[in-house]
Order: C-alpha cells, then structure tokens, then sequence
C-alpha cells in the first residue's frame, strides 16, 4: 500500500523535514476529498463513493518506479497495480471511514469493483465506492473521515465537497469541517520523530470531516 510505502520512507525524508517547519513532522500525508453518499431508488443510503487527492509530494513518492509511455503522465492502466495494492490495504485503517445511521454503527463493505487512481497535474485521485453491508434509511445519517493517528489529514474540497446521488427530495446535507487544532496539540505532534507513527495521540476523531444527512 502507498500509504505502507511512506511509513517506510519516512526515515529517508526525515532529514528534509527536519529543516521544515517542526509542524511538518505529522501530518505527513495530506488529502484532498469530495464524497457522494449513493442511494437507492427505495431511498436506502447503499453506499459512500469517494474521490482522495493526494498532495503532490505524496503523489511524487507512490509513482516512484512506475513506467509509463509518456514520461511524467500515467494513464489508468498504468496505476491500475497500485490502486489494488492501495484499495485493497485501506482495510487494515477500515478506510478511513465511519458510518452512524441514528446513533448505530453501520458496517461497510470492501470497495466495489471498478476503483481506479487517475493523475492529473502531477496529483493522484484515488476513485472508489464503499458499500454498505445492508442497505439502511435513517433520519439522522452521519459520515466520517479521519485518521485516528493524524498521520493523514483529510481535508474536504473548497468546491462540492459532499453530494447526495439520487437521495429522497425531502433530505437535507451538511457539512461540517472539523474544528482548529490548538498550539498545544499542534506542538505535541510536532514533538513526534518523523520517522515514527503517531500512537500516543490517537486524537484524530476530534479532526474528523463529517457529513450529516437529516431525513424527517
């Protein structure tokens, strides 16, 4: 997984960091994100459909080693090995996402077929579709997404960051972008070795990025 990969390299670009800002020391990845919350004709939410940009440092690193017929662009096909590697490897941080259908834990599939990376201007999308284990309707719908350990910061999209896809007229969205974090919590971070991962402030859920969909 890309995101395995970096945790690895860190070590090799801790000596860069180390001459940024100590505030760069975590979060070392950074996401831009637009999400769709799929329904189905019935009205039942079936699924979170998401689109992850990641920052061009990032995307840099992943395509490390890949060979491509036109130097510096990639075309689906070409990234089709490290989006499986990807998608496949985002189960073990249960994809960053978490569902709550009124007050419930709702269980996510693995990602639907059909996932893909794309790469344009030097950034790498990553396009694909959680499904839900059951098809639910709820009055109060809420969405997550966040890393516990801030070692990816997920950040919505300045335009059309969430959609509803073929939701009942009568629901109404939200988004809800995740507070500040404060000078002592920014400098704790910073005090972690670059080369390590966050495990002493599992904090991230107090950054998460939430959707809330309320359907009376």
């Amino acid at each position: 997984m890309i995101l395995t990969r970096l945790y690895l390299a860190v070590t090799a670009i801790a000596a860069v960091l180390a001459f940024a800002p100590p505030a760069a020391a975590h979060p070392h990845v950074w996401v831009t994100m637009k999400s769709e919350l799929v329904y189905a004709p019935d009205g039942t939410l079936t699924g979170v459909r998401h689109a992850w940009a990641f920052d061009d440092m990032f995307s840099a690193f992943a395509t490390q080693g890949y060979e491509s017929k036109v130097k510096g662009q990639f075309t689906r096909e070409e990234l089709e090995p490290l989006a499986k590697v990807n998608v496949e490897s985002l189960k073990e941080y249960d994809y960053f996402t978490y569902v709550t259908a009124d007050g419930k834990k709702v269980k996510l599939k693995d990602p639907a077929p059909g996932y893909y990376l794309d790469w344009k201007d030097s950034i790498l999308t990553l396009h694909f579709t959680l499904p839900l284990e059951h098809p639910i309707a709820a009055k109060e719908l809420r969405v997550d997404v966040y890393d516990p350990s801030i070692f990816v910061d997920f950040e919505f999209a300045k335009k059309d960051p969430a959609q509803l896809v073929g939701a009942p007229a009568h629901c109404k969205m939200d988004v809800v972008l995740p507070r500040e974090m404060t000078f002592a919590e920014g400098k704790a971070l910073s005090m972690i070795p670059a080369d390590q991962p966050n495990v002493s402030m599992a904090i991230g859920a107090e950054f998460a990025n939430k959707i809330l969909v309320h359907c009376p």
